[in-house]
């Protein structure tokens, strides 16, 4: 395409993410609990920068660095690694880079972060927006102005919310679809902001307010409609075994996205979001799991069930003669599990 402009815009907050897994219970107090495994890598809205630009998109990110170690590794990793173009992002002199640490236990994880508010808002690092193709925008209570200002110059906005720890779902939030071209919620929230009963339900009360309503059932699938197409799709999940799915929402969202700009039908963005997705939770969590062209062509490479094989055979035609070199997954490191109750022996570490 004769298009400079970025596939994917974002902004948000940055972190740095070290995800461990295999816990058979969570910790409690006085205990030690050796994990199956280890990852580490940049968090948060990295997850859809590292996703998208996996995919090939153009990917500018508009975000802030402290100016510590943490801060260094994920610009070093974003730009030098993942192609991520950064020329949006600032770094801050004296704050400190927000570090999450993720227990993964079964389907789901527990977090535990330290940080503090940024000290430039995401308005402050967008100003007047760059033209892009897409933006992949979280939605707030508060309405952020630069949302406003891209979807006036053109730039499709692809749209997710998060959980309302307040547990009001305030629908004034919907009013924000106005401005959107998709938005991708997961069941719970879909269902608490429409005030209805089932995924079924809420996606057609938000296929009134947006041109293309998306809605994740995590092990369940996902359904969708485009109204622009007139298309109704639902799908099915993967059968997985889920190591950790920190990140899962932000991989299946990039490539919705990544699909959409290859204007495939719906059935087919669906199922080819929901795969990649399931590939992401077979590794440690957040950007380091994203897939990628790669993961996705050597998953087609190596299945054999006459089903799948089936249901993704337009894969045959959508995946590019090169996929790229593999991906560059957390670095993992496999201690036997162990538990420690009480205080630690002579000589451990404090």
């Amino acid at each position: 395409m004769d298009d400079d402009r970025p596939d994917v815009l974002l902004t948000g907050l940055l972190f740095y993410d070290l995800v461990l897994t295999g816990l058979g219970k969570p910790p409690t107090p006085g205990e030690e609990i050796w994990t199956g495994g280890m990852g580490c890598g940049p968090g948060g809205i990295a997850n859809l920068a590292v996703a998208a630009s996996r995919f090939g998109l153009r990917t500018s990110l508009a975000t802030v660095f402290g100016d510590d170690f943490y801060g260094e590794y994920c610009r070093d990793i974003l730009c030098d690694q993942e192609n991520v173009d950064l020329s949006l992002s600032r770094i801050a002199d004296h704050w400190p880079t927000p570090v999450t640490v993720s227990l993964a236990q079964g389907d789901d994880r527990a977090l535990v972060t330290h940080g503090s508010e940024p000290p430039y808002s995401q308005d402050a690092l967008m100003g007047d927006p760059p033209e892009a193709r897409t933006a992949l925008v979280h939605l707030e209570a508060e309405p952020r102005e630069w949302i406003a200002k891209a979807a006036a110059n053109g730039t499709h906005i692809y749209a997710d919310v998060g959980w309302d720890p307040t547990q009001r779902w305030s629908r004034d939030l919907l009013d924000q679809l106005a401005l959107c071209h998709a938005f991708l919620p997961n069941e719970a929230e879909a269902m608490a902001y429409t005030r209805t009963d089932s995924a079924r339900a809420a996606l057609g009360t938000l296929a009134e307010l947006v041109p293309v309503a998306v809605v994740t059932r995590g092990g369940a699938g996902a359904l969708a409609v485009d109204q622009d197409t007139g298309e109704y799709a639902e799908v099915p999940a993967l059968a997985v075994d889920v190591l950790d799915a920190t990140g899962a929402g932000d991989v299946f969202g990039a490539s919705f996205v990544a699909a959409s700009l290859g204007g495939w039908p719906l059935e087919e963005r669906l199922r080819f979001a929901v795969l990649a997705a399931g590939l992401s939770v077979g590794h440690h969590g957040g950007a380091p799991a994203a897939p990628g062209w790669y993961g996705v062509d050597r998953w087609w490479r190596e299945l054999t069930d006459p089903d799948l094989r089936r249901a993704y055979d337009f894969l045959a035609d959508r995946l590019p003669a090169d996929p790229g070199p593999p991906v560059r997954y957390a670095p993992v490191t496999p201690p036997a599990p162990r538990t420690l109750v009480g205080p630690r022996a002579s000589g451990r570490r404090h």
